[in-house]
């Protein structure tokens, strides 16, 4: 498996973070108070704000559920794969990046032992690319 592969879930993830943020927000934007009642009749060309916010809610959660079930497949593969590291710590390595999702320094922190971001990276970089 190489880098990119392995990196797919981990771009996945942050992509299905950031659509989740995005409709938390667009909720609290149709929530109470977002539209104003008057009583007054509503002029032509003016819009519902709250219709036009449902829309892009079903839309984001529509694409929520797609990008979860592409990340479940994702996870999958990369349980299999990094179940097959004979090696501790770096299959804990491979599990804290690539499925946890952790920056370097996070998994470099998690695993200790005077392990800094680039030493973790390089144990990954020279099990993906022994020759090297």
């Amino acid at each position: 498996m190489t880098l990119k592969e392995l990196s797919k879930y981990y771009k996945l993830h942050e992509r299905l973070e950031r659509n989740r943020e995005m409709l938390s927000s667009l909720y609290a934007a149709a929530g109470p108070g977002a539209q104003v009642i008057t009583g007054m009749p509503h002029a032509p060309g003016v819009s519902d704000k709250v219709g036009d916010l449902a829309i892009e809610i079903g839309d984001l959660q529509s694409r929520i559920d797609h990008l979860e079930s592409k990340c479940a497949e994702e996870k999958k593969k990369l349980e299999k794969y990094i179940g097959a590291i004979k090696d501790d710590q770096t299959r804990m390595i491979f599990r804290l990046r690539f499925i946890h999702c952790m920056t370097w320094l996070q998994v470099a922190e998690a695993i200790g032992g005077r392990n800094t971001a680039n030493s973790v990276k390089l144990i990954c970089h020279r099990y993906l690319n022994p020759k090297s």
